[in-house]
C-alpha cells in the first residue's frame, strides 16, 4: 500500500512539474499576438481635458519663441564669445506688439521671434520697464500676417487654488503647456534700483528656463500673468514659480508702447541701504543724498551730513501710511502718481515733521 501511494505521489509530482515547465510554452503558443492589436475605443474626454485642449489650441498660435544674441566685444586680439538667450512672449495687440520679460532681451544685440518652426521674424525693442521685468518688441520685415491677441483677464480677483495654465518654450521646447494652480497671491519679487514687483502670482504650474515672458492663463483662456521667475537652487522648476499680474502688465505695457518706457515715480533722493537702517534700529527710509533741483531739494529734505556725522531725514510715512523700506516708498509714490503731491512724515533731529513733496518722473 505504501509503495503504491509512493508511486502515485511521484507520478503526480512529475505531472505537475511537466505542466509547470510547459506552461510558458503553451501560453506563448496560444496567446502570442503577431498582428497589430485591436484599438479599444476611448470614449469621451473629461471636461477638464477638453478645456485644456481648447485653451492650448486657441492660445498657442499667439505664443512666441524669443531668441537673442549678445555679440562678444573685441579686446585687443581676443574676442569674447557670443551669448545666446531664449525665452517666450505673446501677442499683445493686432498691430503685432510682442510682450516678454525684460531679462529675456536685456543686452541683446539682435532678437528673433518665432511663431512656429517655419515662421521667423526679426524684432526690435519698442521699450522696456526693468523695474517690472517687462519689455515690448516689434517685428521688422518679413511677410505681413494677422495677429490674434490673447484675451486679457484680471488678477485682482484670482483665488488660491484656481487652475492656471502656462505656455512657453522651456529649454527650447516650443509651445509647451503646463497646468497647475494659483499657489499664493501678493508675493513680492525684487527688481532693479531697490524696487520690487508687488502682487506677484505664485503658481505650481511648471515654469523652467525658456518659459520667461510666456503667458499665464486662467481656465477661461484669459491672460492673468506673465511668467517671469522660478525659485530653485538648480535653476530648474521646483514647484514655485512667479508671474507678473496682468493688472500690472495692463497698466505698464500701454505706456511702454506709447512712450518707450514706464515713468518712475520719485522725489529726487537716494537712500541708505536697509542693512544700515536695521543696524541703526530705525524704522523708515534714511535719506542719504538729496538731488539738487528736484522736489525733495525744493521741499528742504536733508541728506546725511558726512562732514559732521549727522543722520539725514528719516521718512516714516507717506500720506499717512507707514513705509519701512525703499520698495515701500517707491510703491507709495507710484500709487500717488507722477504730478501729484505726497505728504511725507519725517524724523529730523528727534522730532516729527511733515512736508509736501511733488512726485515726478525720475527715469532716464
Amino acid at each position: 500500500m505504501s509503495e503504491r501511494f509512493l508511486r502515485r505521489a511521484i507520478l503526480a509530482f512529475l505531472v505537475l512539474m511537466a505542466v509547470w515547465v510547459g506552461y510558458d510554452y503553451v501560453r506563448l503558443m496560444l496567446f502570442t499576438q503577431e498582428a497589430p492589436r485591436v484599438v479599444t475605443p476611448r470614449g469621451a474626454l473629461a471636461d477638464s481635458e477638453q478645456t485644456a485642449i481648447q485653451l492650448f489650441e486657441e492660445a498657442a498660435p499667439s505664443t512666441v519663441f524669443v531668441t537673442t544674441l549678445e555679440r562678444g566685444d573685441w579686446s585687443r586680439f581676443w574676442q569674447s564669445p557670443a551669448k545666446m538667450g531664449m525665452g517666450s512672449g505673446f501677442v499683445w495687440d493686432q498691430a503685432g506688439h510682442i510682450v516678454t520679460n525684460f531679462h529675456v532681451i536685456d543686452n541683446a544685440d539682435s532678437i528673433s521671434v518665432r511663431f512656429g518652426p517655419d515662421e521667423k521674424h526679426n524684432a526690435v525693442i519698442v521699450g522696456a520697464a526693468p523695474e517690472y521685468d517687462l519689455a515690448v518688441l516689434r517685428l521688422t520685415g518679413g511677410p505681413h500676417r494677422s495677429f490674434a491677441p490673447l484675451p486679457v483677464g484680471a488678477s485682482q480677483d484670482l483665488q488660491v487654488g484656481q487652475t492656471v495654465f502656462a505656455i512657453g518654450n522651456p529649454f527650447g521646447l516650443s509651445r509647451t503647456l503646463t497646468q497647475g494652480i494659483v499657489s499664493a497671491l501678493e508675493r513680492r519679487l525684487p527688481t532693479r534700483g531697490g524696487r520690487e514687483i508687488r502682487g506677484m502670482i505664485q503658481t505650481d504650474a511648471a515654469i523652467n528656463p525658456g518659459n520667461s515672458g510666456g503667458p499665464l492663463l486662467d481656465s477661461a483662456g484669459r491672460l492673468v500673468g506673465v511668467n517671469t521667475a522660478i525659485v530653485s537652487d538648480s535653476g530648474a522648476f521646483s514647484g514655485v514659480g512667479f508671474a507678473v499680474p496682468i493688472d500690472v502688465v495692463n497698466r505698464v505695457v500701454p505706456r511702454i508702447i506709447s512712450h518707450g518706457r514706464m515713468p518712475r515715480a520719485g522725489i529726487g533722493i537716494s537712500a541708505l541701504g536697509e542693512e544700515f537702517t536695521a543696524h541703526l534700529d530705525l524704522n523708515g527710509v534714511v535719506v542719504a543724498d538729496v538731488l539738487p533741483g528736484l522736489p525733495a531739494d525744493r521741499a528742504g529734505l536733508r541728506g546725511v551730513d558726512r562732514r559732521n556725522g549727522l543722520l539725514g531725514d528719516v521718512i516714516t510715512h507717506v500720506n499717512g501710511k507707514r513705509v519701512s523700506s525703499v520698495s515701500d516708498l517707491a510703491a507709495a509714490l507710484e500709487t500717488i502718481g507722477v504730478g501729484e503731491q505726497a505728504r511725507l512724515r519725517l524724523r529730523r533731529d528727534g522730532r516729527a515733521i511733515e512736508v509736501m513733496v511733488k512726485v515726478v518722473d525720475i527715469g532716464d
